[in-house]
């Protein structure tokens, strides 16, 4: 029996251990805005459909794993997002550290509320993505190809002033959008560490299991 609770104890301090680097918001280009400020509302949010691509920079604090993406779209009434490419890359619409199609299991949304014009705004996550990037270096989230659904609407990516540099593929420079990049920082600790911190664990463990036992 205590060999057993010896062995769940070096497992527990060692998964404990290994997943210590801290998760949240690597980076945050300001709040979702979801607001028109003129009659048309193209203004305040950007098509990514119908051939148009828009790619924010960002960058991160320290050597980080980006696992996901959070970013705000306007839709018409009672439309959703089925599917969206994404990309993350050194250079502007680049691609090379990753690439894919956030659809089912590993895209999400919620309908935040409905502007003055109608329009749906929704928060909308692309999860299980694993892409490694360090700090001081300039990186570019890019999307495009939303499919709305039912009826394949355009789908527009919430402008929000932030700090991004922001180029769309038919309009130049644009103002930047709404988006976290979501993810862990902090340095994966080696194996001989684990085991090295597990083991000690399980040494005060084992010296508690002792006193106990002389002292019935």
């Amino acid at each position: 029996m205590q060999k057993r609770i010896g062995s769940l104890l070096l497992l527990v301090s060692c998964l404990a251990y290994a997943t210590a680097a801290r998760a949240g918001i690597l980076y945050k280009n300001g709040p979702v805005n979801g607001i028109c400020d003129i009659e048309s509302c193209q203004g305040d949010a950007w098509l990514i459909n119908y051939g148009n691509s828009i790619t924010n920079s960002f960058s991160v604090a320290g050597n980080s794993t980006i696992t996901g993406i959070d970013f705000a779209i306007w839709t018409t009434s009672g439309e959703s997002l089925a599917s969206v490419d994404w990309s993350i890359g050194t250079s502007s619409f680049g691609s090379n550290l990753g690439s894919g199609i956030a659809s089912g299991a590993n895209l999400s949304q919620t309908l935040l509320f409905v502007n003055q014009y109608g329009y749906d705004i929704n928060l909308v996550s692309i999860s299980r993505l694993n892409i490694d990037v360090t700090s001081g270096n300039t990186y570019w989230v890019t999307l495009d190809n939303a499919s709305g659904v039912p009826n394949g609407a355009p789908v527009y990516w919430d402008e929000n002033n932030g700090p991004s540099q922001v180029y769309q593929t038919n309009e130049g420079s644009i103002p930047s959008e709404s988006f976290n990049i979501v993810g862990s920082s902090g340095s994966t600790p080696e194996p001989s560490s684990i085991f090295l911190f597990g083991s000690g664990i399980v040494g005060v463990a084992d010296v508690l299991r002792r006193k106990l036992w002389k002292s019935d």
